[in-house]
């Protein structure tokens, strides 16, 4: 509420709070005054400034030049001067109520031409100077200490449409200065009358008149009033004995006036007496009449009300009980039940059944709110054809169903409220049937679960579900395809619910449930919502929830109470965050994307890698120390001592008459070392003459521990290097052991072999063999992976 509605709530409530109900209202007020003053600072929060109810002697002094409004109500301020308000140029709504001011001149406020608004209602004031042109518009001086009534004949107040006043001594005269103003309101205290002289009371001109009596002494004020253009009338405390009295007076106005508007206030009568009031009341100008806070009433068996032709069209009886203690309750319901009025009213008087009209009736507005019928109200009622709102709320109603068929006969129903009973809908084959033309309906507040989809009005726009024990919405449930508002706050969904049978929903409601993120359906199902209350959930942010601040942000849906009301709960380290200051990597939520990256990632290293492995030739390298591990296997496995004895040499070499400068300036000399550890054997220096070259090359081979080919494009044209790779690999076969060498001096290629020379092929296919690398880096490698395949223990020669 803005604090000028309530400056302007406290002066009607300051004036009516000795009655019971509105000192009910009254700290209502106060309540929220107090709560504003708690919550805000003393001094200045823009230009509202409140000091209500703190404890203050004067007015505080430095106020901000700025105000426009000031609360100084509930405190112990007894005197004004000018110097308090007059630097305040600005001000336009001042709320004294509830001090002890004793004195007033208006003066104090010459300066503060903009003050619209003053209430000065409970203070003690006895004496009023009215000397000062204000441009007042409300104005509360009632309950104070007056012995007359305040008015002053200068007094100029061109503007004023609200006046309150009060006083313990009226004399009709008091009243003349009322007809010089253009009032909207005129409230009268006569609480605290005591002498009352009738004598010259002024026809009132004021649209809205408002009197609170003694509630227990009767001054016949209501014979001596004249009302010309009032066209609403109030009346607090009411008795059993002023009944003649009013009903005179309302005979009187419907003969010189044009009442309209009749509230009747803390009234105590009888039965008879409310009935003979509202068969006055009939037969007036009052179109709309109203009886609140009525005392108990035992209603009798008679019934004889009339109803003729009437300008009422409402009557409401709010907080009046009604009881048939020992008469037939028919009775009374039928007074109200065949009334030729509009729209009706019974709230808080314990009823527990209202029959159905006997013939068609013009009920358009019904409310039986705050009483305690059940399910058989208006049960097989037809004659409700131009009914179309019907409030039931606070009553006992418990089957769903049952309201259904309460509305099927009702043609013109459009709004139906049933909140705050005991409904309920259990599935068991039975279907609904509601009114055609309903398209409002407040199932708020009862014990409602997920079933009441099942049992719905399928042209309804309007949907009130809130505060039950609704948790998912079913997919089987019927397409209610004008839906425009759904309601499902303070229930226990987990998920925010999809919209697929909604498809023209603009707002959605489900703050205060247990949602932790939005459901699937959601996503795809309500992308032409418009509005989404989902405050005060228990928000998971994970991914999910990032799409649906992504929603948000692309102006999709609307979240009312964004961001401060939506909030992180889980996971615990992220409790309390906003969820638009929750982040996320949109890596971490997109699966493909990931995988993309990952496999961009592999990508990317395995290209690294190969382009390493091809710069430094890392291949070369791994497959040099596989042979020189396999050589040490091998030299392990086949315990050489028993083929030693007849050897001579490490290794015989093989090569064409081409490759000989290599062999024998680059291949002997890094073999054979000075110790004498490694003997090559070589064909120029171990060949024995008288020896046919055949005999000398297996001669050769058989005392070598190993066979070294040099292999090159000369190796494969050279007839003898063939004749040796046979006689070595026939060995092979021959003894089961590993004694060839493939030595590759040049790249061999694979069409330049003789097809005789199938061995080769088969060989050079099967057998892995050394590469001589040009890099002399590699070079050393190379010769330790050669020197341990030939490397062993042979017997002094």
């Amino acid at each position: 509420m803005s604090p000028l509605s309530l400056f302007k709530e406290s002066s009607g409530i300051m004036a009516n709070a000795r009655s019971p109900i509105t000192r009910i209202s009254c700290a209502v007020f106060f309540f929220i005054t107090a709560f504003w003053n708690n919550t805000q600072p003393s001094e200045a929060t823009g230009s509202f400034v409140i000091y209500s109810n703190s404890l203050l002697n004067k007015v505080p002094k430095n106020l901000p030049a700025e105000t426009t409004m000031l609360d100084l109500s509930h405190n112990n301020i007894s005197e004004l001067q000018m110097s308090d308000f007059s630097y305040i140029l600005r001000l336009q709504v001042l709320n004294l109520s509830r001090n002890v001011i004793c004195e007033l001149d208006f003066s104090v406020f010459q300066y503060n031409v903009d003050l619209k608004h003053l209430d000065l209602s409970h203070n003690m004031l006895r004496t009023l100077s009215c000397h000062a042109a204000l441009s007042l518009q409300h104005l509360d001086l009632a309950y104070n200490n007056y012995t007359d009534m305040p008015l002053c004949s200068e007094i100029e107040m061109p503007e004023l449409q609200y006046l309150g006043l009060s006083a313990k001594r009226i004399r009709g005269s008091d009243f003349s200065t009322l007809t010089n103003l253009q009032l909207d309101t005129l409230f009268l205290s006569l609480e605290d009358l005591s002498e009352y002289k009738a004598a010259g009371i002024p026809v009132f001109n004021m649209k809205i008149l408002r009197i609170v009596f003694h509630p227990q002494i009767n001054f016949h004020i209501l014979a001596d009033l004249q009302l010309n253009a009032t066209e609403s009338l109030e009346l607090f405390n009411v008795r059993d004995d002023q009944v003649d009295e009013l009903r005179m007076f309302l005979l009187k106005l419907s003969r010189n006036g044009r009442l309209l508007n009749l509230t009747l206030n803390n009234m105590q009568c009888s039965w008879e007496h409310f009935i003979s009031i509202l068969q006055t009341v009939w037969g007036t100008t009052v179109e709309h009449f109203v009886i609140s806070n009525g005392a108990w009433m035992d209603a009798t068996n008679e019934n004889n009300f009339k109803y003729t032709e009437t300008s009422l069209k409402t009557l409401a009886i709010k907080e009046t009980v009604i009881l048939t203690i020992q008469a037939d309750p028919q009775y009374m319901y039928r007074i109200f039940s065949e009334m030729n009025i509009t729209a009706l009213t019974i709230s808080g008087a314990k009823l527990i059944h209202m029959l159905c009209p006997s013939k068609p009736s013009h009920f358009t507005y019904l409310c039986f709110s705050d009483n305690i019928l059940t399910d058989t109200v208006f049960e097989s009622c037809d004659n409700l054809t131009l009914l179309e709102t019907l409030v039931l709320p606070g009553n006992q109603f418990t089957k769903l169903r049952k309201m259904s068929l309460m509305t099927r006969d009702m043609k013109s129903l459009k709004y139906l409220d049933m909140s705050q009973n005991l409904l309920q809908h259990e599935i068991h084959g039975k279907i609904c049937h509601w009114g055609e033309k309903l398209v409002e309906l407040n199932l708020s507040s009862n014990l409602l679960s997920d079933s009441v989809f099942h049992c719905l009005p399928v042209n309804i726009q309007k949907l009130d579900l809130q505060n039950n024990q609704i948790s998912s919405i079913p997919n089987t449930t019927v397409e209610l395809r004008a839906l425009e508002e759904l309601n499902l706050a303070s229930n226990r969904l987990t998920d925010l619910p999809g919209c697929g049978q909604f498809r023209s929903l603009r707002l959605l409601n489900t703050e205060m449930n247990s949602i932790v993120k939005p459901s699937s359906q959601f996503y795809h199902t309500c992308q032409s919502i418009g509005q989404v209350k989902a405050e005060h959930n228990p928000f998971m942010c994970s991914c999910e929830i990032r799409e649906f601040i992504d929603l948000r942000k692309q102006g999709l849906v609307v979240l009312v109470g964004w961001p401060e009301s939506y909030l992180c709960e889980y996971p615990e380290n992220v409790r309390g965050i906003q969820l638009q200051d929750f982040h996320v990597s949109e890596l971490v939520c997109n699966t493909t994307l990931l995988v993309a990256v990952v496999l961009v990632i592999i990508g990317v290293l395995v290209a690294i890698i190969s382009f390493l492995c091809i710069y430094l030739d890392i291949p070369w390298y791994l497959k040099m120390m596989w042979q020189w591990t396999q050589v040490k296997h091998r030299v392990w496995k086949n315990n050489p001592e028993d083929i030693l004895d007849n050897m001579e040499f490490h290794a015989f070499i093989s090569y064409s008459e081409h490759d000989s400068d290599w062999v024998k300036n680059v291949l002997i000399p890094n073999l054979e070392k000075e110790d004498g550890s490694i003997r090559i054997c070589q064909h120029e220096r171990n060949f024995i003459a008288g020896k046919t070259i055949v005999e000398n090359i297996i001669d050769c081979i058989e005392k070598s521990y190993r066979s070294i080919f040099v292999l090159s494009p000369n190796f494969v044209q050279s007839e003898w290097c063939h004749y040796e790779l046979y006689f070595a690999h026939h060995k092979l076969f021959q003894e089961k052991n590993n004694s060839l060498i493939l030595l590759l001096l040049e790249p061999i290629p694979p069409y330049i072999i003789p097809a005789k020379y199938y061995k080769l092929k088969a060989l050079m296919a099967k057998r892995t063999y050394l590469e001589w690398p040009n890099e002399k880096s590699k070079q050393g490698l190379f010769w330790a992976n050669l020197r341990a395949a030939i490397h062993v223990r042979l017997p002094e020669k």
